[in-house]
């Protein structure tokens, strides 16, 4: 990034129309995301970087952005308004969230910000934001405060001492070596990996990582797809969870002959598997499998997981007799989670992987090489998840958009909720219905309904089918 801009011209792309409100929509339940033009411009992300400097009472910060064609312009905002409150910016430039994350502590920060909308569609941005020690934010520890200031914006003149500062390179260093301490490149067995970057931002980390396995020796060779970092995304949004974005990643692998493949969403703090037949692997049975492999090395921890699909991990902690610990969806949420139960891993059914030797946070790289050692010391990926796959089947998630969610959930509840044998409404609605369980909620970041179900070693689809009937009704309804 180059340095803070002097005049308001530099910022006049995505001001000619600026969103002027003191009810600033863009603020979520634990980040920032909203629609260019409508709930977020240059001038938003600076009342934001002052109100982040401010409720934090920063000294110093770490800033990095995704590849959108927007985040560098959202970004330079941001760096301008915290050299405006007197803060020393650490800038990252192009990079993962997790980069962010890793560097807020490495580098002492009082918080680190990322501009990046990870798979959102190509007309939004946002911004992922932690505090000192790279801990989340959310209403209860800042993000409301920050809110606040924004939306006031009376923060008066700038204040002196403020300094932008590249540290990207020995950022990245330090990032790298953290992410190979996870395993031992020299236990590592040749394998060929298809990797796909969806032309988001994964692809210059990736390749430093590369790099250092290769310098250390391990026997590792990669297949690219879609690698270099483009803002237009010519494939389109990365978002390997869909079904309709999961077939380049599963014919390149069988093209490649490759042992397994990954694919990433945006900002990479994601990471998605298919093993070496083409096939996705579902995020539930990848909590599991490195839930194991760490339970293995620690008995008796402490393993955390979100409430859509749970049966196959619990199962998994049980048999190694660890210990699980459910709570809400969402990285603020699984993060302090971590922290408070002593945490060694945590995951999400939709691709998000914790790590306590990773500032507690989440990564999109060191899931796929732990998976790397796994299939090393193993074998195929395939043959590691097969049996829980079939004692813990489930449907993936499905999508539905409607206008009024709640409602549709409370739908749901009547019908179902007589005949369950449990139910849990930490996040959206739980239903145990014995051989079958499902999981309805509303997303924090979409308006959007999501419908998981998983069952005791039957179909899932006969309980799907029921659920989407009415829901496609409410739906018809309320269009």
């Amino acid at each position: 990034m180059k340095g803070p801009p002097d005049a308001p011209e530099d910022m006049q792309p995505m001001e000619r129309n600026p969103v002027q409100m003191t009810n600033l929509t863009c603020f979520k339940s634990y980040d920032i995301r909203g629609r260019l033009g409508i709930d977020l411009d240059a001038r938003i992300a600076r009342r934001i970087g002052r109100g982040f400097a401010r409720a934090l009472g920063a000294r110093r910060v770490v800033l990095g952005r995704d590849v959108r064609a927007s985040s560098e312009e959202l970004a330079r905002s941001v760096a301008q308004a915290l050299v405006d409150e007197g803060v020393e910016v650490l800038d990252l430039g192009l990079s993962g969230t997790e980069e962010m994350y890793f560097a807020t502590t490495h580098f002492d920060a009082c918080g680190g910000v990322c501009v990046t909308a990870s798979h959102n569609p190509m007309d939004w941005n946002g911004m992922k934001m932690v505090r000192k020690g790279s801990a989340p934010l959310d209403a209860q520890t800042g993000l409301s405060s920050i809110r606040t200031l924004a939306e006031a914006d009376d923060f008066g003149a700038p204040r002196p001492g403020g300094a932008l500062r590249d540290i990207a390179p020995q950022a990245r260093a330090a990032y790298v070596a953290r992410v190979l301490s996870f395993i031992r490149p020299d236990t590592l067995k040749p394998l060929k990996i298809l990797v796909n970057a969806g032309h988001g931002a994964a692809g210059p980390t990736f390749d430093a990582i590369a790099q250092a396995l290769k310098d250390a020796g391990a026997p590792l060779s990669f297949e690219r797809l879609y690698h270099s970092p483009d803002g237009s995304f010519p494939q389109g949004i990365p978002n390997p969870l869909l079904p309709e974005n999961q077939p380049a990643t599963r014919h390149a692998v069988r093209a490649a002959g490759a042992d397994f493949g990954v694919a990433w969403d945006g900002d990479f703090d994601r990471c998605f598997f298919f093993d070496h037949t083409g096939r996705f692997v579902e995020g539930e049975y990848v909590v599991g499998l490195l839930a194991e492999a760490f339970l293995d090395l620690n008995p008796g921890a402490t393993i955390i997981h979100d409430p859509r699909v749970i049966w196959n991990t619990q199962d998994v902690v049980a048999r190694a007799d660890g210990r699980a610990v459910q709570c809400r969806t969402g990285h603020a949420f699984v993060k302090q989670a971590m922290r408070d139960q002593g945490a060694i891993y945590g995951g999400e059914m939709s691709a998000h992987h914790y790590f306590r030797d990773f500032v507690h946070c989440d990564s999109g790289m060191i899931p796929w090489l732990l998976v790397a050692a796994l299939v090393s010391r193993r074998g195929p990926l395939a043959d590691l998840i097969a049996a829980r796959r079939a004692a813990f089947p489930s449907s993936g998630e499905i999508n539905f958009t409607l206008t009024d969610p709640q409602a549709a959930i409370a739908q749901i509840a009547a019908q179902f909720g007589p005949e369950a044998r449990a139910r849990d409404d930490m996040d959206g609605l739980s239903l145990d219905m014995g051989a079958w369980r499902f999981n309805l909620r509303a997303s924090n970041t979409e308006p959007l309904l999501r419908l998981n179900v998983e069952t005791r070693g039957q179909d899932p689809a006969p309980h799907v089918a029921q659920i989407k009937a009415l829901l496609h009704g409410a739906m018809a309804q309320n269009p």
